[in-house]
């Protein structure tokens, strides 16, 4: 076979004959009203940035899955007959379907038929730039094509052979599969390789322990775009769905010349596949050891309180959602008056920044030194005169805010990791 990862034989992936797209989505009983139109208007923005229009969209009421398509015969009829009537070439459910469901549909209406995860993982791999992002993506759409390899070969044939020798086609699939295998067992190997390399740069920042904090939040809420106006850096901030795939860190100066680390990173969406949460955990990891969390969101985003449900659930999959958390409205300069009141009611205590004008960038300064404070928590020290060499390390592993010469030693006041207590501890005075 043919290198699986990079020149599938499925339809979907020649660009020349998806072009136009009919949205299926899917109201069940336990969602909210108007829950399904913002997800197909969702997943509408997640189609067009594969550059496919999309022409036209259904919600479909449904009590019950079918297990062989998932809605009932009737709508299977109505929605082919539909995307037929508007010259669609590829039929995207909203909601996940299973790979024999996926066969049948495209059997019966002889048409390209994907679900959301599919086309979140499309864009993924549009956007990975690094190393690391293209394995992470490269393991995620491996192991989501392995049970559906069978769609890549329903021209072979299905016939058994004589003995213990399969058809054509079955010989093929097999093949296939441990192709496949072998590949999902290599990217792994290979990403574990780039973890350990994060890691080592990780230790190497931890030697000189300086405050860490990760920026989350919904996808194309404004992150890179307040780490770009908060430490002056250059990270690509694009008004469109996942545009940073990898982690960027940058220093930020705090009032009192306190220094912190800042990470954006991948943002977070409605129903995002639990494979790319896996495979991204290497990215996503960030969130897990930081010592803060800079959680981020659209104040001018209609479903922003599903935005806030949906970080905190994947933060909660990677036992990140009990670290501190600094929750802000970005994009302030855009927003009315109600949407600003909505925000307030839906959590008090955020904070309200432009990362466009920089409006509220002091105060979230103010409040990230805060959190440092009490992270790290602050003591008074007296160090004799005679041992300097305690006043340069708490200069060269801590944060120093205050310091005196006394006639009895120096007097310091300084944060220092929790690490460096036994060091530290004898020279503490309160």
């Amino acid at each position: 076979m043919a290198d699986f990862l990079d020149n599938s034989a499925q339809q979907k992936d020649d660009p020349l004959r998806v072009e136009r797209a009919y949205l299926v989505g899917v109201q069940n009983p336990d969602m909210t009203a108007g829950e399904a139109e913002e997800l197909v208007a969702e997943l509408t923005e997640l189609v067009e940035n594969l550059q496919i229009s999309v022409v036209a969209s259904t919600i479909v009421k449904l009590r019950a899955p079918n297990p062989a398509t998932l809605v009932g015969s009737g709508k299977v009829e109505e929605i082919i007959g539909a995307a037929r009537l508007h010259d669609c070439d590829v039929v995207v459910f909203d909601e996940g379907l299973s790979p024999a469901q996926q066969r049948n549909w495209e059997k019966q209406s002889k048409l390209t038929v994907i679900d959301r995860q599919e086309v979140i993982l499309d864009i993924f791999a549009d956007r990975a730039q690094t190393r690391e992002a293209v394995l992470q993506v490269a393991l995620a759409r491996m192991e989501y094509s392995l049970p559906r390899l069978t769609r890549a070969w329903t021209h072979l044939s299905r016939q058994r052979g004589k003995g213990a020798m399969g058809g054509e086609g079955e010989t093929q699939l097999e093949q296939d599969r441990r192709i496949v295998r072998d590949r999902i067992t290599r990217l792994k190997r290979e990403l574990h390789e780039v973890q350990q390399h994060r890691g080592v740069q990780r230790a190497k920042r931890r030697r000189v322990p300086v405050p860490t904090a990760a920026i989350v939040g919904y996808t194309n809420a404004g992150k890179s775009s307040l780490l770009n106006a908060i430490t002056g850096a250059t990270v690509l901030a694009e008004d469109k769905l996942f545009a940073t795939l990898d982690p960027t860190t940058r220093q930020l100066l705090l009032p009192g010349n306190q220094k912190l680390l800042v990470t954006d990173t991948v943002g977070f969406v409605r129903r995002l596949p639990h494979g790319l949460v896996e495979a991204f955990k290497a990215t996503l990891e960030e969130a897990i050891v930081s010592d803060f969390l800079i959680h981020v969101l659209d104040v001018t985003a209609a479903s922003v309180a599903e935005h806030h449900k949906t970080t905190l659930e994947v933060l909660g999959e990677l036992d990140a959602d009990e670290r501190p958390r600094l929750t802000v409205f970005n994009k302030i300069d855009a927003a009315t008056p109600e949407q600003i009141n909505r925000a307030k009611l839906l959590i008090p205590d955020a904070l309200f920044v432009s990362a466009v004008t920089g409006e509220g960038l002091k105060e979230f300064a103010t409040h990230c030194t805060d959190l440092i404070r009490d992270t790290f928590g602050s003591a008074e020290l007296l160090v004799p005169h005679e041992r300097y060499d305690v006043v340069a390390r708490l200069h060269q592993v801590g944060h120093v805010q205050e310091e005196e010469t006394l006639d009895e030693g120096v007097r310091l006041i300084g944060r220092y990791p929790p690490a460096q207590h036994g060091y530290f501890a004898p020279f503490v005075v309160s």
